[in-house]
């Protein structure tokens, strides 16, 4: 239902008629003093399910998995004071990471304001280097053009995250309500067009090159542009990798598919980096994480970067030609440009299966195949891919396990990867993963798909009251938590770097099971390796939500590693 217009109503009732004005379906929040007026009129607007998380980072952790699984704009609410502070994280952790969000949080009367009034603290202020834009709501009038304008920046151009706030008086006041969206602003040019010459030449650089390698990040999945990049990949034989954040955007299995780059990533991807005579750069920043050492970068190539936003072009790496557009929109244009010259490429193949017969032999082997008693956490990752076939989505928390699940999991559709990238937060993972569930359920297309999330044991102690969330409303995540009693990536570089130094990283761990079980959640705990798969199996067979705890070793590594400010061609494969 679309509330066009309506007469003598409240500001609380302007902002929730405009969330559903704006296709909103669930909202996750968290009431407060500030906000109960719009809490207050909730039962009136039944289009709009409101999901109660147990924090307020809760609730915009799983607005981004929302949106990340959706491609829609996530959206959660918090009262004024500690309610609206505890969502700074998850903002910065959108702006980094370009997930679409609007933010919306009451403040104390506008005639309160500046005197440190009871759970008062300046919002704008503290959001303004975090958010694409931030406003304060003090009156009636600016309720509709506000929330308008909010979801056109989010999702317009590069995503992002917004900040809304509402003084207390504003949700109080009367008025009469129409609704006018939003569709564009003045002096904003969130998609630039492609220019056709830029296209010609990024063909003839495509045509030329002899080692080509088009790297994919988030802004692939983000313009829905796997489609055009695959068939570019095709027309030209030229092998694709992926940034963390890019994963599952090509298929797994795709046989021009070489795997990860950066610092935990495979090896073929990172050391064809440093071969290629050509990158093909497309919706990524080219982060500290993939690059190494900025000086040894791709050292024979030149770079193709394919960005919508015109702050990363040369930021970081140096680009011979950009291409300042929508990423599909971009390939689009350099396939209508003419044909793309297919060459067998065979030395070049040749160099990515000697690096994928290494990193076998050095890494994956010792990972899966391991010759001590302990389970891996690699082993716990490759159980659920078996078992899940590559169809179920993977959320990950931040840590050693994260790095596993990205190298591990199998991916058969695009959006089937979440997880936090540019600001590495951990307690992301559950409540993302409930966003994510939340997602998947509103499509008829994507109901029946698991959500499978891994946490490390410190980062689920984080958002570990999440798990209320998810019985309270019937979110069936499948919940994996690596559990080796250590903060394992820290520990991993006291280990490597500082001579097993292992300040502040042991870890003295509840009983993770009974925890599960007092939430109502069937809970199981495997230390063994014959039990692993038929627990694994247990888990993804089970209808509602389902605890595993699996016990690894506690002086389990990610390898190959890059080791930070080393090049890319200095991998480390082993301790």
């Amino acid at each position: 239902m679309k509330y066009t217009e309506k007469q003598n109503i409240t500001g609380a009732e302007a902002l929730l008629a405009s969330l559903i004005n704006q296709g909103v379906e669930t909202v996750f929040g968290y009431p407060g003093g500030s906000i109960t007026p719009v809490y207050d009129r909730l039962q009136d607007y039944p289009e709009l399910r409101h999901l109660l998380t147990r924090h307020e980072q809760g609730a915009v952790h799983a607005a981004q998995g929302y949106a990340r699984v959706s491609n829609r704009t996530g959206v959660c609410m918090a009262t004024s004071g500690p309610g609206a502070t505890n969502l700074l994280t998850g903002i910065a952790d959108a702006m980094l990471d370009s997930t679409p969000i609007v933010c919306i949080s009451a403040q104390v009367p506008s005639t309160a304001l500046g005197t440190d009034f009871f759970q008062e603290a300046d919002m704008i202020n503290m959001t303004v280097p975090i958010t694409k834009w931030n406003y304060q709501i003090t009156r009636f009038e600016e309720m509709v053009p506000t929330i308008a304008k909010a979801f056109y920046i989010a999702r317009a151009g590069r995503p992002g995250p917004v900040y809304i706030e509402v003084t207390k008086d504003a949700l109080l006041s009367r008025g009469d309500y129409k609704w006018t969206p939003c569709t564009g602003i003045r002096s904003y040019n969130p998609v630039p067009a492609v220019d056709p010459q830029a296209a010609a030449d990024a063909l003839a650089l495509i045509n030329e090159a002899e080692r080509p390698l088009i790297l994919v990040g988030n802004g692939v999945k983000i313009s829905g542009a796997e489609e055009a990049v695959i068939r570019l990949a095709e027309a030209g034989n030229i092998p694709v990798a992926s940034t963390l954040m890019g994963l599952s955007c090509i298929p797994s299995d795709h046989p021009l598919y070489i795997g990860m780059v950066g610092m935990h990533g495979n090896v073929a991807g990172n050391l064809m980096t440093q071969e290629a005579d050509l990158l093909i750069a497309v919706g990524m920043r080219f982060s500290d994480r993939v690059t190494g050492n900025l000086k040894t970068y791709a050292p024979k190539a030149r770079v193709i970067h394919i960005e919508i936003d015109p702050v990363e072009i040369n930021k970081n790496v140096r680009t011979d030609l950009p291409i300042v557009a929508d990423a599909r929109a971009a390939v689009e244009a350099i396939l209508d440009a003419g044909p793309v010259t297919n060459k067998p490429r065979a030395e070049w193949f040749a160099k990515a299966a000697m690096h994928a017969e290494t990193e076998q032999e050095k890494v994956i082997d010792r990972q899966l195949r391991p010759k001590r008693d302990e389970l891996t956490m690699g082993e716990a990752v490759a159980a659920v891919a078996l078992e899940s076939g590559g169809e179920a989505v993977v959320v990950t928390d931040v840590g050693q396990h994260q790095m596993m699940a990205a190298r591990y999991s199998t991916y058969k559709h695009t959006r089937s990867l979440v997880t936090s990238g540019g600001l590495g937060t951990m307690g992301y993972g559950l409540p993302a993963a409930i966003g994510a569930k939340v997602a998947l359920e509103e499509n008829p297309a994507t109901a029946g798909r698991d959500v499978v999330v891994f946490l490390g044991d410190g980062g689920f102690q984080m958002t570990m009251q999440e798990l209320g969330t998810m019985i309270h409303w019937g979110i069936p995540v499948k919940v994996v938590v690596l559990n080796n009693s250590f903060l394992g990536m820290v520990r991993q570089w006291q280990q490597l770097f500082m001579e097993k130094r292992y300040n502040a990283t042991e870890l003295v761990n509840p009983d993770f099971v009974k925890i599960a079980e007092a939430y109502g959640i069937p809970a199981r705990r495997v230390a063994r390796r014959d039990e692993l798969q038929e627990a694994v199996r247990t888990m993804l067979r089970s209808d509602g939500p389902y605890f595993l705890e699996v016990i690894v070793g506690k002086e389990d590594n990610v390898f190959p590693m890059v080791p930070g400010g080393a090049s890319l061609d200095d991998l480390l494969y082993c301790e």
